[in-house]
């Protein structure tokens, strides 16, 4: 039975991961090879692509964009939400889990539906392709998630400690600082490695609230699609060049997102 369940996760992980495969081969082609059919499995490997998403190309731009949009918009929703997931837990009486559904049904809500009055706002306020706009957007988009899974980590803390902390006269600010911070920081990080990734990957709403100055990554992949036609090879290249960053992160904190996403599944 355990080789049967190996075969199959093998199997699984397989079919996961081969759409990034066939991406990243793509990414060598010749435009002709990329639309090839029936496709081009041997090909003569070629870094035009490369060199032409990166230097022939408003990369660069684009990157500095998804970078500050990106750790802003995780660093502000991080930091507020671990203030309300921390009254959320010990002070929130009893109506706490009615708020939190509250929150996670805002969450829930498809962008599309919101499209429209958020155009509006954004040009209404001055913000429509702008950094601050985006950051603000995303904050608000992540609290909801950052505050469920921070709440849970903390009602799983020892209650004991918190209340030794107390009586030792440890303000409130002292208790998250001292207390709080350091024993839900595995949850934290992988809480802000979700955001990271969730804000990193966001499409839609950048793609119709920026135009250049602040637009990231992602659109910058679409911008492949043109009146000439669809520019497989190229697009493959940026695409891989905009997915390596995540994947590397989680790669390298994958110890500390597993042992985060579990903390206090067994007391």
């Amino acid at each position: 039975m355990g080789g049967v369940l190996n075969v199959l996760t093998l199997v699984l992980s397989f079919l996961i991961f081969f759409p990034i495969l066939w991406m990243i081969l793509t990414s060598f082609k010749t435009e002709a090879d990329a639309v090839a059919f029936p496709p081009a499995i041997l090909f003569v490997p070629t870094f035009d692509n490369w060199f032409n998403a990166v230097q022939n190309s408003p990369y660069v731009d684009h990157l500095v964009n998804t970078l500050i949009i990106t750790f802003a918009a995780t660093l502000a929703a991080v930091a507020l939400g671990f203030i309300a997931a921390y009254g959320l837990a010990f002070y929130g009486g009893k109506r706490a889990n009615g708020t939190l559904m509250w929150m996670m049904g805002t969450r829930m809500l498809p962008p599309v539906g919101v499209i429209v009055p958020l155009y509006a706002i954004f040009k209404a306020l001055g913000i429509f392709d702008t950094h601050f706009g985006l950051i603000l957007l995303y904050t608000a988009i992540n609290l909801p998630l950052v505050i469920w899974m921070l709440r849970s980590f903390m009602l799983d803390l020892p209650y004991e400690t918190m209340e030794a902390s107390r009586i030792d006269g440890a303000s409130i600010s002292q208790e998250l600082g001292l207390v709080v911070l350091p024993l839900t920081l595995p949850g934290l990080m992988a809480t802000m490695l979700l955001c990271f990734i969730f804000t990193w990957n966001e499409f839609f709403l950048a793609f119709n609230l920026t135009v250049t100055r602040a637009a990231p990554l992602s659109v910058y992949i679409a911008s492949f699609k043109t009146s000439e036609g669809l520019f497989w090879a190229k697009m493959s290249a940026a695409a891989t060049l905009t997915i390596a960053p995540v994947i590397l992160a989680g790669w390298v904190a994958q110890n500390q997102l597993v042992r985060g996403l579990t903390a206090g599944a067994i007391k």
